[in-house]
């Protein structure tokens, strides 16, 4: 029915303000087809995002939504056939004309005929949507109409009362349609779909009816909403009808008539730690002790009765709302609990105990003041971890969904795009799932960790997003907005997030002289200062976590003085929602993030925000057009949540294309995700019993001690300039070659489900000059790498250094490539920084001698070691050999591969081979730096040779060379080497690689025979 440019061009197909009538076809793989169907799409959830470009492969396999049953022994529900029968119902009922016969009160036939009127004038600039009328009618449906539509109604009021109770139950017990004492009903709504103004129907609809009095005991004008955070119970003071901003007024929600009848609903918000009983008591430890003496606790909690006059006061049969509801419910009972650990188990741990506290509260309320009902609003209502059902399993009570490929579809969210293929070569797709490549480098950073030390494939995807944004930024100009766009990075932990936030935006940073700089920061669109390190008055980039909530410690003098226009509306407005306290550091922070893209307030200027949790829900920035992954995204639920921080439209404008009926549909508009990839699900695996493995004691044999190896432990380096002129054999250095592979993708194609594709390449990165990039190097060489012992920089190298750099990154000696579209730019993250200038450490000669200059620090406390201290036990593997008791001082060789099997029964029988050992627990390390760290290269092995000087080779066997390999290669060589053979105090030293593992011996002859300049016999 249509092309394939056609599928990739208009990804919108249907009015936003009508039901839903085609949908594009996706296949097994949730992968588009390039077909039309004429029909609305099932309530089968399937996958917003694409598959990986072949060749490339996901993270795991599944999909981010899959249809969900609840099976037991004895029931089987699916909420699905649920919610496309009530569609149905809904449909016919829709249909009918005359309102009287519509089984509904004359106060909800009239908002019905209104809301419905205000939905198809095209002249409204804002109006309610078909899905968040859809999801009121459904309630009103269930509440007003299915009680008198006999057989019809009674099953779907059977079918929701088994729903809740199922979920109450243990697996197999048996389960009936008593309607349990707090009813639930659950919509599902996309993010973005507009959760708020549905809350806002809801209560209107009730309050209204209650103030009528038509209703009976069905309606009441009492509410409870209940948030799981500041933030959203922030959002939601705008379903109180006397704030300025109010739901209702903002888009006409109240006949004029029954506007006043509004004043009459009495609106609680809270977040559901309200539920937590407090102490009466407040006193110090001491005080509290001193009181017992000896006897019992004092019990100083409130009761339960407290607690809940507390929260709700003397309001009665209250209807309860639930806004992000997936974290209100009842672990299963006498289920068997996941099978998590770590950083994923204390979630689930804190999951189960936020979902307890919300749901004991609710219980608390109906059993003291009396609920009518409760209302779930989700984007995913779906049970998360520690919940004891299967991860991702809807909540049975669901009766409407509006799912995100129906909002997409609809044009309501922009489209997320996210990297389908790159150029990394690593066969998945890198920047789809970030943290597996990184997660285990940011879990290790400290408090206060360095930010330059962020891993290099961080550095390069933030540089790629930048210069995306950069761009959008820039389009954003030209037809005159007056915000910008927003960039959100969304991290693991505190200890990431400041790094990042500092890495990109700026940061001071106190020297050894105790002197206060200033380091730039690395995206110029986000920094936080300007050239001369001054403070912005208008920061571009924000930390919004809960430490920085509860601390406020980056509010800062001058934001306060630059602000003080939007602080002082701010004040103006909480007066007239009756609060009068001072404003606290707390709530700065929360109004800047609450007014993010909103021009003239506190948070209109920000252009990135840096976030640890506080993102992941409940906030309605609608200027987001780029996103970071830095955490682990294990769930769909999280997933969901944090792309959804981007799909929040800019524009309601209809656009120039229409449905097949004529009604206009919106632009497609776009967002830009990486690191997070709702297909990183996989099921779980039981292992089986495995058979206990023999143990091997590996260790010196006394008898064999002709065979012993001694080595040097080195610590480190330091290099003794004696002319304090610096000169460097660059001869002596392999090419510093730059991929993909080493800092990350250059090259990401981004695409969505539907809708246009476009690269991201840090093309822009070129108009860094190389005088600048070796400017900038020679400064970090001369006054960090080059210090004397008592740690002294040398400003006076910097000439040199710099002179030194000019000629090795100049593209005509060879010295530095750059392959897969990196950039000599990217030189200059400091992990980078750190290794070339190791590398030309190495590379240091004496001016006028053109020997070496560098010497070894030797361990202190065991300067030597030997094969003598060898003893370990290792469980029986495949890859051991017991070597020739002549040549070897232990008993057995443990390798890891069979290559290095095949090498130690060579040098059994080599004839230039005195002794030799596998260096597996034998304590041999080689000091090297990667990625701007310290770290310990341990070659393979040990060989003493038959030569008058005593001579030792060192080789490492090696199949594939990577980046790494390199580094080692190049510090065992022009540091180690170079070090120990300096003191004379060790014998002789050298190094091999052995690459040809299909035959190992040519390569070992030739390495001998240059270090012994004597020809080997057959």
């Amino acid at each position: 029915m249509t092309t394939p440019n056609d599928f990739f061009d208009r990804p919108i197909l249907n009015s936003p303000y009508a039901a839903p009538s085609r949908h594009w076809e996706l296949d097994e793989d949730d992968r588009p087809t390039h077909r039309i169907i004429d029909d609305r799409r099932g309530s089968k959830l399937a996958t917003a995002l694409p598959s990986v470009a072949p060749g490339h492969r996901a993270a795991a396999t599944g999909s981010l939504f899959e249809g969900h049953g609840h099976e037991t022994a004895r029931t089987a529900i699916d909420p699905s056939p649920f919610v496309e029968r009530l569609r149905r119902e809904l449909h016919l009922w829709r249909g009918i004309p005359d309102p009287a016969n519509w089984r509904v009160s004359p106060v909800t036939q009239n908002l019905l005929r209104h809301w419905r009127a205000i939905q198809a004038d095209a002249t409204r600039p804002i109006r309610p949507f078909f899905c968040q009328l859809e999801a009121v009618e459904a309630a009103i449906w269930l509440a007003e109409v299915a009680p008198r539509s006999g057989k019809t109604g009674r099953w779907f009021l059977d079918r929701l009362a088994i729903g809740n109770n199922i979920a109450l139950l243990s697996e197999g017990a048996e389960v009936d349609a008593t309607p349990p004492d707090l009813l639930r009903t659950a919509f599902k709504l996309a993010t973005g779909a507009g959760k708020t103004t549905v809350m806002a129907m809801l209560i209107a609809w009730q309050a209204l009816n209650a103030a009528r009095g038509k209703g009976g005991s069905r309606f009441s004008r009492n509410f409870l909403v209940v948030a799981p955070g500041i933030t959203i119970k922030d959002r939601l003071r705008v379903l109180q009808p006397n704030d300025p901003q109010n739901a209702y007024d903002k888009i006409g929600l109240i006949p004029a008539e029954l506007r006043r009848d509004m004043e009459k609903a009495r609106i609680v918000i809270i977040n559901f730690h309200a539920f937590k009983r407090r102490d009466r008591f407040d006193a110090a430890s001491g005080t509290r002790r001193a009181l017992e003496g000896h006897g019992a606790p004092l019990e100083t909690a409130e009761t339960e009765g407290e607690m809940v006059q507390r929260v709700v006061g003397d309001m009665r049969d209250i209807v309860v709302l639930n806004d992000e509801a997936h974290h209100c419910y009842r672990p299963r009972p006498q289920a068997e609990p996941e099978q998590l650990t770590g950083d994923a188990l204390k979630e689930a741990r804190q999951n189960v105990e936020d979902a307890r506290l919300w749901l004991d509260g609710l219980e608390a309320v109906a059993r003291r003041n009396g609920v009518r009902g409760v209302y779930d609003l989700s984007a995913t209502p779906f049970f998360i971890a520690g919940s004891r059902w299967a991860e991702g399993t809807l909540f049975p009570w669901v009766v409407s969904d509006f799912s995100l490929m129906d909002a997409i579809e609809s044009g309501i969210v922009k489209l997320p795009r996210v990297p389908v293929s790159d150029n990394a070569g690593a066969g998945s797709v890198i920047y789809r799932d970030l943290w597996g490549a990184v997660g285990k480098k940011l879990t290790r950073m400290k408090k206060d960790a360095d930010p330059q030390k962020l891993p290099s494939e961080v550095k390069t995807a933030l540089d790629a997003l930048h210069g995306h944004y950069e761009k959008t930024h820039t389009e954003w100009r030209k037809v005159g907005m007056s915000i910008p766009p927003v960039f959100i990075v969304v991290c693991s932990n505190t200890n990431v997030s400041r790094a990042v936030r500092d890495y990109i935006a700026g940061y001071e940073y106190t020297d050894e002289d105790g002197t206060i700089r200033h380091q730039h920061g690395a995206l110029a669109s986000f920094r936080n200062h300007d050239d001369a390190g001054d403070p912005l008055e208008r920061p571009n980039t924000v930390l919004i976590d809960s430490a920085a909530l509860e601390s406020g410690d980056a509010v800062d003098a001058a934001f306060k003085q630059a602000h003080a226009a939007e602080i002082d509306a701010f004040q103006r407005e909480r007066k007239t929602r009756g609060e009068h306290d001072p404003i606290t550091e707390t709530d700065l922070l929360r109004e800047v993030m609450n007014t993010i893209g909103q021009e003239g307030r506190l948070g209109g200027g920000v252009r990135c925000v840096v976030s640890v949790s506080m993102l992941t829900e409940g906030w309605d920035a609608n200027n987001v057009t780029h996103i970071l992954g830095l955490r682990a995204f294990g769930s769909r639920l999280l997933c969901e949540q944090v792309m959804g921080r981007a799909l929040r439209r800019m524009s309601y404008a209809p656009g120039e294309h229409t449905d097949p009926d004529g009604r206009p549909l919106f632009r497609t508009e776009y967002a830009d995700i990486m690191g997070i990839d709702g297909l990183a699900l996989g099921e779980p695996r039981v292992s089986p019993p495995q058979p206990p493995r023999r143990t091997i004691h590996v260790h010196a044999v006394p008898a064999q001690a002709q065979a012993e190896i001694t080595f040097p432990r080195v610590d480190g380096y330091r290099t003794d300039l004696p002319s304090e002129r610096l000169a460097v054999d660059l001869s002596r250095l392999e090419p510093y070659v730059l991929t993909p592979e080493k800092v990350g993708p250059a090259e990401v194609r981004m695409a969505g489900l539907i809708g246009e594709r476009h690269d991201l390449t840090l093309d822009h990165l070129d108009d860094v000059r190389s005088s600048t990039i070796a400017f900038e190097i020679a400064s970090y060489w001369a006054m960090q790498k080059l210090r004397d012992a008592n740690a002294a920089p040398k400003p006076h190298l910097f000439l040199q250094a710099k002179r030194i750099l000019r000629e090795w990154l100049d593209p005509k000696n060879g010295h530095v490539a750059f392959k897969g579209g990196t950039k000599p730019a990217q030189l200059l993250y400091r992990q980078i920084t750190e290794e070339v200038c190791d590398l030309l450490m190495g590379a240091l000669v004496d001016a006028p001698t053109g020997d070496p200059v560098i010497r070894p620090v030797l361990d202190s406390f065991a300067p030597e070691g030997s094969t003598a201290d060898v003893t370990f036990h290792v469980g029986e593997r495949e890859h051991m050999h017991q070597p020739d008791p002549r040549r070897s001082h232990l008993n057995w060789m443990i390798g890891d591969s069979g290559w290095e099997v095949r090498l130690a029964q060579i040098l059994d029988a080599h004839p230039r081979v005195l002794a030799y050992a596998k260096n597996h627990n034998l304590g041999f390390e080689v000091p090297y730096t990667a990625d701007g760290e310290p770290r310990r290269y341990r070659p393979d092995f040990l060989i003493r040779l038959d030569a008058p000087d005593p001579t030792t080779l060192i080789v490492e066997v090696k199949g594939f060379r990577d980046h790494d390999a390199m580094l080692k290669a190049q510090a065992i060589r022009n540091r180690w080497i170079p070090a120990i053979n300096g003191t004379g105090r060790h014998g002789r030293w050298h190094f091999a690689e052995l690459r040809a593992i299909h035959d190992f011996r040519p390569e070992l002859d030739a390495a001998i025979d240059a270090l012994l300049g004597e020809e080997i016999p057959a």
